[in-house]
């Protein structure tokens, strides 16, 4: 047998290797061309001559698996949509502010809410509704308005608030477990983005947990606050989307979105995760304001990258820190009643552990006004036990 006539047989990865002589089953190469040879030209034919019939080979190569999984989650955003836009509301203020030379100027600003009773109450950010000298005017997805809105309570501690509107059969979102949130897992949030466009959608993925942010308004720089335990996502949160939904692929409710990364960001978003106001819903459904367990510090949620940089003895907690114009410990709180100081790393109330998901405030919560709690705290890198009974947090 000549040189070329080798009898050769194709493996899985394309390449080839030699036979035995005696394998009848095996083709002469020069066979072997020939088939490839009219092979090719037969699928050309079938396809179209050129680059056309090659293209048409590639995209009917796609997975017919992928192809379903993305209308799949094309369609589950559709139905999240559907459902909960009407739960989402549009809330405008109107105010009159003073101009450079003292005159009268009229101004105004927007945001979102969340209808959480068919009686017409309203969730939204507390910086939403922070006037209280201002007119709130709320616009349901149907355009229906209602003006004089009240605002019935603002939360003194964290970036929520209650709005009222008269009005009954009104469609309530559902609110999820925002402790079943994963990270990377997919999410869409509805809001009246830029104040112009009403229940905007957009979505995208849950990109962290248990953040951090110093918020603040966007053009002055004022009224700072520091927001700890908050869900990081890209889907696309702007200015008017606060106070919104981040809902889930089920369509409830998992977050409230607050911020958004301004200066040098580009898809960073914030939302409170739905479990810290599921409390606050109650109560003001049932009190008609806000009546919540107080502890009476700042704090920064640890991780192990701010641990390692501060030399800190324990990775996961709450690191007790404030600024001169916010303090650690508020005076005449539980905390500085029961003796925490700044540099204390709380780490359980109880026997409940502070985790990457679960935020100190989030445990204090869990409890009432006048309970008696055990916090394991680490101080100067021993850990002790320290009681403290929870008051009732003040009007802000």
């Amino acid at each position: 047998m000549a040189e070329d006539e080798k009898p050769v047989v194709w493996s899985t990865n394309g390449s080839h290797e030699q036979k035995s002589s005696n394998d009848d089953r095996s083709l002469p190469y020069s066979q072997v061309k020939r088939l490839l040879i009219i092979t090719i030209i037969t699928s050309l034919l079938a396809g179209g001559i050129g680059a056309y019939g090659y293209v048409r080979f590639l995209a009917s190569s796609i997975p017919a698996v992928k192809q379903e999984v993305q209308v799949q989650e094309s369609s589950a955003t559709i139905d999240v949509a559907k459902k909960v836009s009407p739960s989402v509301v549009s809330i405008t203020s109107r105010s009159v502010g003073q101009g450079f030379f003292g005159q009268p100027i009229a101004e105004q600003g927007a945001g979102t809410g969340i209808i959480v009773s068919s009686d017409g109450l309203i969730m939204t950010n507390k910086h939403v509704v922070s006037d209280p000298g201002a007119n709130y005017i709320v616009i349901t997805s149907a355009g229906k308005e209602y003006a004089n809105a009240q605002v019935v309570a603002r939360d003194p501690v964290n970036d929520i608030a209650f709005v009222r509107i008269s009005a009954s059969g009104l469609p309530a979102a559902i609110m999820g477990d925002s402790s079943a949130v994963q990270i990377g897992q997919k999410v869409v949030a509805i809001g009246n983005a830029l104040g112009q466009f009403q229940n905007t959608v957009t979505e995208g993925v849950i990109s962290g947990v248990g953040r951090p942010v110093t918020a603040s308004d966007s053009s002055t720089g004022a009224n700072a606050e520091t927001l700890t335990n908050l869900f990081q996502t890209d889907a696309a949160i702007n200015p008017g989307n606060s106070g919104g939904p981040l809902l889930n692929l089920d369509g409830q409710v998992i977050g409230i979105n607050t911020a958004v990364a301004g200066r040098n960001a580009q898809n960073i978003g914030f939302a409170i995760p739905v479990n810290e106001a599921k409390p606050l819903i109650a109560s003001v459904k049932s009190k008609g304001t806000i009546v919540r367990p107080y502890l009476g510090v700042r704090y920064v949620p640890l991780t192990n990258e701010i641990a390692a940089a501060n030399n800190l003895k324990a990775t996961v907690g709450a690191w007790l820190q404030g600024t001169e114009q916010n303090p650690t410990v508020l005076p005449d709180s539980p905390a500085a009643k029961g003796g925490l100081k700044e540099g204390d790393i709380v780490t359980k109330v109880n026997n409940d552990s502070i985790t990457a998901t679960t935020s100190l405030q989030a445990l204090v919560a869990k409890h009432n006004v006048g309970d008696k709690v055990t916090l394991t705290v680490v101080r100067d890198g021993k850990t002790q036990k320290i009681t403290v009974t929870l008051g009732s947090a003040p009007a802000n």
